[in-house]
């Protein structure tokens, strides 16, 4: 890389504010003066995600007024051909009603740079282009890029950015401290020594500070109102440890296929592309210990602690699992099996199930095992987190009053349906004393009349003002690798994953795990 940035910590405008411990917060936090250029601007996840989002922070009054948007791309537009592209997409995937008035405000700060990645006067016309919004729009320096591109791209950019001095907050703003961020999207690496590749070779350009790496479940409501439930409430937070809870599940199953991403997905697998990222974050939510406070650094202080003690359990044969699709029944839909997925190699060993047990070597978690599983073409889409807890003695009741009885649980319900469970006994009305389960739910949509933010608005937000709390740090990718590396070796010295009808909740291998345990899988 030509030079490193400097590494003084940029604040945004709001985040700086010496006022701010003063401040209510739970008024809404908008972002200072600045702007957002976006790598792969043409592709899926620009389109139904990022600009939607964007204009939906512009549309709550989240954004600054002359808030600028850069697209790079090859495509040959002219600042007003890429609008009316983010028109559309606005129109087409936006979360909250169209205005008029606020397009007409976020489409003067929209411009487009024509150019490929290794196109030098590509860059430098971008620089001109930041420069011009600076002087037009106000941005005052404030730029982040957002690379949402393939990660054997990443390079090039990087080095980009840096030769052209669009990674070094220097300037006629200095005295401002003008800040530049860059913002990535998973997967990061594909096994551990790729991922510290990466993070050695985006630190090279960007500080770890003014590195933002998108895990987007970490924006929904549902999993930040994980330390809600668990730190604002003297509720739960005295069970929640060994003493009282019997195991954890964390899930997240879908009910599509690959569709068209069968070349993406060759190679990656279940593994990789959740538990690594997504299931590991809520397994570390979960489990983590009370932070200082919310502040940035305390939260991945509490998770970086948390997955150091995460361990896996030997042997690998018994306590992890993994299989492929096969053609079946996903509803009333007959749908083919992976082997017939377009695209897809027939004798791949890329698994689309993937099931692993972990336990965490902590007073808390001592002896609580934690049970993570992903999956493709499963009985239905679910995200959950289920506690569940350890059996009453049941010293009053005989064994024919507590038969339909289950253990308590706590389901944590991430998608769809956001929402808590909770599962305890009650009696039957009648006569007899019978005790069986009963839910008392809570839900988001009835308990708020405001909806749910995306994602990515919160996430998109965060980076303007330059608030790193739902970011994995460097730690935090490295440790999951740690955790997750030996099982991906073990299963590369296997043979085929075990197959699996599609509409089912994945392959017998699997319940085969859990079941050593004496437990068995929840079918939500």
């Amino acid at each position: 890389m030509a030079g490193a940035a400097p590494t003084d910590r940029p604040e945004a405008a709001e985040w700086q504010n010496p006022l701010r411990d003063k401040r209510d917060k739970r008024l809404p936090r908008i972002a200072g003066p600045c702007s957002m250029v976006i790598f792969g601007v043409t592709g899926d996840l620009s389109r139904k995600k990022l600009m939607p989002a964007i204009y939906d922070l512009a549309n709550r009054g989240l954004l600054p007024p002359a808030f600028g948007l850069v697209g790079f791309a090859r495509r040959d537009y002219a600042d007003e051909d890429f609008a009316q592209v983010v028109l559309e997409a606005v129109k087409a995937h936006a979360r909250t009603p169209f205005r008029q008035e606020v397009w007409d405000q976020l489409s003067e700060g929209i411009r487009f740079v024509q150019g490929s990645f290794d196109d030098n006067a590509a860059f430098d016309r971008l620089a001109d282009t930041l420069t011009t919004l600076d002087k037009e729009r106000g941005t005052g320096g404030n730029h982040a890029f957002y690379l949402s591109i393939p990660p054997n791209m990443f390079p090039v950019v990087l080095d980009q950015l840096c030769a052209h001095g669009l990674a070094q907050t220097t300037g006629p703003d200095a005295a401002r401290k003008p800040w530049r961020r860059v913002v990535i999207e998973k997967p990061f690496g594909h096994d551990l020594h790729s991922a510290q590749e990466l993070n050695a070779l985006v630190n090279g350009v960007f500080p770890e500070e003014r590195v933002f790496r998108i895990d987007h479940y970490l924006g929904k409501e549902t999993v930040q109102n994980i330390l809600a439930l668990r730190f604002a409430n003297q509720l739960y937070e005295p069970i929640w440890n060994a003493n009282f809870v019997d195991h954890v599940q964390i899930t997240m199953a879908e009910d599509i296929g690959l569709g068209g991403r069968a070349g993406y997905y060759d190679g990656i697998g279940a593994a990789r592309d959740v538990i690594q990222n997504h299931l590991l974050q809520l397994l570390a939510l979960t489990a983590m210990e009370e932070p200082i406070s919310f502040e940035p650094k305390q939260l991945q202080a509490e998770k970086i602690k948390v997955l150091s003690a995460t361990k896996l359990v030997e042997p690998l044969d018994e306590t992890t699992a993994r299989g492929q699709y096969t053609e079946g029944w996903q509803g009333s839909e007959h749908v083919v099996g992976l082997a017939e997925e377009e695209g897809f190699d027939p004798n791949s060993k890329t698994e689309t199930y993937a099931a692993i047990r972990l336990q965490i070597d902590t007073r808390r978690w001592a002896g609580v095992p934690f049970f993570l599983r992903t999956g493709k073409r499963l009985g239905r889409r679910v995200t959950e987190i289920a506690v569940i807890f350890k059996r009453a003695p049941h010293l009053p009741f005989d064994q024919t009053m507590t038969e339909e009885l289950g253990q308590n649980a706590l389901v944590i319900r991430v998608q769809p349906d956001e929402g808590i469970t909770t599962r305890f006994g009650s009696k039957v009305p009648g006569s007899s004393m019978e005790v069986r389960d009963v839910n008392m739910d809570f839900t988001y949509g009835e308990a708020f009349t405001e909806s749910s933010p995306e994602a990515y608005e919160r996430l998109i937000l965060d980076v303007l003002l330059g608030v790193p709390s739902l970011f994995p740090v460097n730690a935090e990718v490295e440790l999951s690798w740690r955790i997750l590396d030996p099982v991906l070796e073990h299963w590369a010295a296997e043979g085929r994953p075990e197959p699996y009808e599609a509409g089912t909740w994945g392959p017998p291998s699997a319940d085969e795990m859990i079941a050593r345990t004496g437990r068995e899988w929840r079918r939500p």
